[in-house]
């Protein structure tokens, strides 16, 4: 009931302080119309926040559409106290960047020559030619700052709709980039569309052109696919899961998003636990993935710490036995979870009863703090230093094994050792 309130206020609020009236939109839209005050609209909005505003979604950065020039763009900001980013310049884009908002602005244009990869460009002042070189239907609704609406190609239907449509013919849209193809499954899962059968046979004819686009690019498409709340119910989509595993095979466990889709709201899921959930096993499958990828090291050692819990977890009869506490300890409780999950998945046999005794295990159950510090050492003759962290591991490890206690007398016993 709550959560209807609140999304029915939201909507309310979207609708009389649409996104378009903030202070700060508007300047921007002032500064790109000066000096034009009597010819058509420089620019407009265009791409995900016109899409986010008609679907009452959240909306984070914007692209603008103009017909002015990156210089002309430049100018226009360079006595305003905006930051300026140029590193788009080449593909006809100016970045903006005021207190709460990134814009990308970007020159209306038509592609004159395409690789599959890249784009060479031509600029126009056609609002309609630009939007023929955009990928989607969806994707080429333009808003003013006033909250008129120009769409050539008739997405606002589609999007209705639910339906992700490429613009014109499929084949020539995807064989001017092929990372279209992902795109194409990221829209699918947001809006949980059903592909058009011309549609399908376009992506699968295009499948190999995916080897064109660099690595970065995919991956970055990738984590944006599991980001996406909607992105379990892919299981159900025959074809879509199809298209998405013949582009990453590496994800051997996909059949395990079966018993995550009935056990989801047991984890705190993000794209890294349900990137694991795909990846782990006991073969380092994680590792050819992190190289083909070029991971950054973050994800990558979420991987590998998570890849280690697991084969621990397989040699270890009472991991979740009579060393769970001493794991909540180690380990923590949210990546216990994870792992009680990939326990459950890895085997057909394992019962639903025995996962969720784990689990209630793992939330019920509380673990004292290790309250031996520095401070304490030193007060009984130990300086700072490598003696005083391999004294301090000494006794942790003494309390762990003694579950999670330890006598005066054999922290005493300890420390006069280590200074002998």
């Amino acid at each position: 009931m709550f959560n209807f309130k609140f999304e029915f206020i939201n909507r309310i609020k979207k609708t009389l302080f649409p996104f378009y009236k903030n202070s700060e939109i508007q300047f921007i839209f002032s500064k790109l119309q000066e000096d034009f005050p009597t010819k058509p609209k420089k620019a407009m909005f265009v791409g995900g926040c016109v899409r986010k505003h008609l679907s009452n979604e959240k909306i984070d950065d914007i692209d603008i559409a103009t017909s002015l020039t990156t210089d002309q763009i430049k100018e226009k900001f360079k006595k305003t106290k905006l930051k300026i980013v140029d590193s788009g310049i080449k593909h006809g884009t100016i970045t903006i960047v005021s207190k709460n908002f990134k814009f990308e602005i970007t020159t209306l244009r038509k592609d004159v020559k395409t690789d599959g990869r890249h784009a060479e460009i031509e600029y126009t002042e056609n609002w309609q030619t630009d939007s023929e070189r955009r990928d989607f239907t969806i994707n080429a609704i333009y808003l003013d700052n006033k909250g008129n609406l120009f769409d050539p190609q008739l997405g606002t239907i589609d999007l209705k709709n639910r339906n992700i449509k490429f613009i014109g013919d499929p084949n020539k849209r995807i064989e001017e980039d092929y990372l279209r193809i992902i795109r194409f499954i990221r829209f699918s899962i947001e809006y949980e569309s059903e592909a058009e059968s011309s549609t399908l046979e376009a992506i699968k004819l295009n499948l190999n052109g995916v080897r064109k686009i660099s690595k970065e690019r995919i991956l970055n498409e990738l984590i944006k696919i599991l980001k996406n709340e909607n992105f379990i119910n892919i299981i159900n989509k025959k074809n879509l899961k199809e298209v998405f595993l013949l582009i990453f095979p590496e994800f051997k466990y996909f059949e395990r998003l079966n018993y995550l889709k009935k056990l989801q709201n047991r984890l705190n899921l993000n794209y890294k636990i349900i990137l694991s959930i795909l990846l782990i096993d006991g073969k380092d499958n994680h590792e050819y993935f992190a190289h083909k990828y070029n991971i950054s090291n973050d994800l990558r050692q979420f991987l590998k710490y998570t890849s280690d819990n697991y084969k621990t977890m397989l040699e270890n009869k009472n991991f979740f036995k009579n060393d769970l506490k001493k794991n909540i300890y180690l380990i923590g409780k949210e990546n216990l979870k994870i792992l009680n999950f990939l326990k459950f998945s890895e085997n057909k046999k394992n019962k639903l009863d025995e996962y969720l005794n784990i689990f209630q295990r793992i939330q019920s159950l509380n673990i004292p703090k290790f309250t031996i510090d520095g401070s304490y050492l030193k007060k009984h003759g130990m300086n700072e230093g490598l003696l005083m962290g391999k004294t301090l591991k000494i006794l942790e490890k003494e309390w762990l094994k003694n579950d999670f206690k330890i006598s005066r007398e054999k922290i005493l016993e300890i420390i006069k050792k280590q200074l002998s």
